[in-house]
């Protein structure tokens, strides 16, 4: 694993540690704990597959202890101070109370209760709560404007993810023909991604039917002349990919379909001469919202874009419901889309960037084009 070109930055992780310190002392926090696993691999490196309950805490002298599954215990893997092990396992059987288990651990290696502390309140858990009071301080709105922020290592794993999309993406339009069951599209696309990647993924999605604007596989075969929308992710330790293509099933668009493509492409295009550090992200929904309105038939009626990063869905959040501005360093998808049944179903095209001093970067993840 030494020479593994992905494995764990401590030097990154330890950056990200005095980002947190900082904002702690700004805070004027005596302690940080974090119990939720994407907080813990973003600060320590630590991937910890689910149904397990691993945690952090950062102290004021930035002191770092990692709590994980016993069998995950390598205290020269990740960047902490301090790697300790709870039980999760008795006799190979699963424990039912993981995180109740791991918080004991915790308590137990921490050698002070201070009076200030931070935590993620929607996965603490009773027990911390218990031990520390009611005025432990929410930092789960200031980790998550933090992660947006992707560091070197962050950008190396979701570009390492995009490699597997665009290999199964790259086999898509070898495969995809008239009759071709969803199933079967499905199971060669993952095949394709483990064999990219030459590991198991440590997720998979998101989207796999055909003549649909989507849903996973079903017992169907795809038809000549439908759309076949394919928006696609894979886990790589932990990281995302999230982009999405649309196949025309047999190779032959109709005019109103180039025609909605078109469109898209129009719509991608307003998204990179648009965002910029500063620009609001709801604006820029509601612009592409009104160019893709003008086209027809087709509706868009979906959120224009997320993050991307430790969890499928981060902030900037490119939707009405929120009101983010770009920051330099984010890393998120543009999803524009429209459908209607004339366009058998629809068409949505989804690529990925990262937002620049004076601009956005589009990451190359593959053709854009429908026509095989």
């Amino acid at each position: 694993m030494n020479n593994d070109p992905y494995r764990i930055d401590k030097d990154a992780c330890r950056g990200r540690q005095r980002r947190l310190l900082e904002q702690m002392h700004t805070l004027g926090l005596e302690l940080v704990l974090l119990t939720r696993s994407e907080s813990v691999q973003w600060l320590t490196g630590a991937y910890v597959k689910p149904l397990f309950a691993p945690a952090a805490a950062l102290d004021a002298s930035g002191h770092v202890t990692l709590v994980l599954p016993s069998g995950k215990v390598s205290p020269d893997v990740f960047s902490a101070d301090e790697v300790v092990g709870y039980e999760e396992k008795w006799h190979s059987t699963l424990r039912d109370e993981q995180r109740e288990a791991s918080n004991e651990v915790l308590l137990k290696a921490l050698s002070k209760r201070p009076q200030r502390v931070g935590g993620e309140w929607s996965c603490l858990g009773p027990r911390l709560l218990a031990e520390f009071g009611s005025d432990i301080v929410n930092l789960e709105p200031t980790l998550y404007r933090m992660r947006r922020r992707k560091d070197p290592d962050e950008l190396r794993m979701l570009n390492r993810a995009n490699d597997a999309n665009r290999a199964m993406y790259a086999l898509a339009r070898e495969i995809i023909r008239p009759g071709i069951n969803e199933l079967e599209v499905y199971n060669q696309l993952h095949a394709a991604a483990v064999n990219e990647l030459g590991e198991a993924l440590t997720y998979f999605g998101q989207d796999f039917q055909c003549g649909s604007r989507g849903g996973p596989p079903r017992d169907r075969k795809a038809q000549a002349g439908e759309l076949y929308i394919l928006d696609l992710g894979v886990g790589f330790r932990g990281y995302y990919s999230d982009n999405a293509r649309t196949v025309a099933v047999g190779g032959e668009l109709t005019d109103l379909q180039q025609q909605a493509w078109e469109d898209l492409e129009k719509a991608l295009l307003l998204v990179e001469s648009t965002v910029r550090p500063g620009v609001s992200c709801r604006q820029l929904f509601e612009e592409v919202q009104a160019l893709l309105a003008n086209c027809g038939p087709g509706v868009f009626n979906h959120h224009l874009g997320h993050g991307v990063g430790l969890a499928p869905h981060e902030g900037p959040h490119l939707n009405p419901r929120w009101d983010d501005t770009f920051e330099e360093g984010d890393y998120f998808t543009a999803e524009p889309g429209l459908y209607h049944k004339d366009l058998r179903l629809g068409i949505r095209l989804e690529e990925n960037y990262v937002v620049t001093a004076g601009g956005v970067e589009r990451m190359q993840i593959g053709d854009l084009g429908m026509q095989k």
